[in-house]
């Protein structure tokens, strides 16, 4: 995939965040921390003594506005859905600044999901919000996005959808694919995909842990000013680790993550859709991979 599209991705990956209706409030709150790691120029994958680290804060919130249920017992939601993640880098050793010190994606929307007879199911979102460097916020950094996942379910532990995604990132409307699979036993594995999120696999040990391998992509996207031209700056990561589960009661779940950072690169695109197919002559900028932590609480009220 080329990198123009993994920038778009990251400005979609909150509306994959709440998959499922939720009868009350959910929300999650969740830290993550990548140390210092050296930056690999571009033009000749030189590792300098260049160095940046990365520290993120989360919240999302997902407020029911409506539920209710068909006569087969399934439910049909409207909700409300807030989110904001900031972040803080630190850079080290470089002659010019070349990447942001702060990052700020925020944005509110509403979701839907129904039935659609027996075996499908559709949930549809849309959202719009600011992305920003925060060194000067205009209209420019507002960006909307929206998509529509269509659901098959097969069996009550196997289910496959996939749909469209609309997104303003590139001051055009385009569309991109979203993808979702989800397979349980009726044991204690379960694997999940939700692309362009990530997936992971996981062993229920009991009601109250569970351990799972995890994949996330993940990024953050900017809007700067370049020359008197609008672009999109993208912040890229690809993480890999293992996610212990605590549950500590029937409203609260712990999770902590801890891996590697394979993947932190940024990319920056003008905002025309020929970009994404353009291909570049030179790598975009990256960082070596190194340890990535993260800890996470989610609410969920009944």
């Amino acid at each position: 995939m080329k990198r123009s599209l993994f920038t778009a991705f990251c400005c979609l990956l909150p509306l994959g965040t709440w998959l499922k209706a939720q009868t009350g409030i959910s929300a999650e709150f969740k830290t993550e921390y990548i140390p210092f790691s050296n930056y690999i120029r571009p033009e000749d994958s030189l590792k300098t003594n260049s160095k940046s680290d990365f520290k993120r804060v989360d919240l999302n919130l997902s407020i029911p506005l409506s539920v209710k249920k068909d006569e087969n017992g399934k439910v049909k939601a409207w909700s409300m859905l807030v989110g904001g993640s900031y972040a803080k880098m630190t850079h080290k050793n470089y002659e010019t600044s070349l990447f942001p010190d702060q990052m700020l994606n925020a944005q509110v929307g509403i979701q839907h999901i129904r039935p659609l007879g027996k075996k499908w199911s559709m949930m549809m979102t849309a959202s719009v919000g600011v992305y920003t460097d925060m060194e000067k916020v205009n209209f420019d950094d507002v960006l909307g996005q929206g998509g529509i996942l269509f659901i098959r379910h097969f069996n009550p532990n196997l289910a496959l959808g996939g749909g469209p995604v609309l997104t303003t990132a590139f001051g055009v409307p385009m569309v991109l694919p979203w993808i979702y699979f989800d397979w349980k036993t009726n044991g204690k594995i379960k694997f999940n995909i939700n692309f362009p999120e990530g997936m992971e696999a996981g062993y229920l040990f009991s009601d109250k842990f569970a351990l799972k391998a995890v994949v996330n992509l993940n990024g953050m996207t900017v809007e700067r000013n370049k020359d008197g031209k609008s672009v999109l700056m993208g912040y890229q990561q690809i993480t890999a680790g293992i996610r212990p589960e605590l549950k500590l009661n029937d409203k609260l779940t712990l999770r902590l993550t801890g891996g590697t950072a394979l993947l932190r690169s940024f990319s920056e695109n003008d905002r025309k859709i020929k970009s994404i197919f353009r291909d570049k002559k030179i790598a975009d900028p990256r960082f070596s991979s190194t340890f990535y932590a993260a800890v996470s609480l989610r609410w969920n009220l009944p």
